[in-house]
């Protein structure tokens, strides 16, 4: 997903796919360690990934972002 894309999801979006993120991270570690991971930079992807995740919830909860479907309700 590209950044752009990121930074327009809403809190609920980011939260939903950080936790997917979390649990493809596992599933690829698991395949490390396995030896049966095709693609290793995919493990790259997903961390960087989470990062960006992290960082826009982080900027929900400080109030540095505001979701623009989230004020249009009110």
């Amino acid at each position: 997903m590209k950044k752009h894309e990121i930074k327009e999801l809403t809190k609920a979006d980011v939260e939903l796919r950080l936790s997917d993120a979390v649990e493809e991270l596992y599933n690829l570690r698991f395949q490390h360690a396995m030896r049966q991971l095709d693609n290793p930079l995919r493990l790259r992807h997903v961390r960087k990934n989470i990062a960006r995740y992290k960082t826009i919830l982080l900027e929900y909860e400080t109030g540095r972002r505001t979701s623009k479907k989230e004020t249009t309700n009110q």
